[in-house]
């Protein structure tokens, strides 16, 4: 099945360390195309490459948020 995709670009804001023993690390990131009240997403902050290996984000870094959906899922915009 196809999928329809939307790429939208982001900045990590902050590394939020756990509370808790044993909850994972957080990165916060401003997606800038964002509605203001919705801009920040807060993720496990655990990313792989392409081949696998895990990584961490960094404050700073410019990231790409991928919003992703069956085309089932969708309808077609209106002209």
């Amino acid at each position: 099945m196809s999928k329809k995709r939307k790429k939208l670009h982001g900045t990590v804001q902050k590394i939020i360390k756990p509370t808790i023993s044993g909850e994972p690390e957080k990165a916060q990131i401003a997606v800038q195309q964002a509605d203001d009240l919705y801009r920040e997403l807060r993720i496990e902050n655990v990313i792989t490459d392409e081949k696998g290996e895990a990584a961490r984000l960094k404050p700073g870094a410019e990231v790409d948020v991928i919003v992703e959906a069956d085309s089932s899922a969708t309808i077609k915009k209106p002209d």
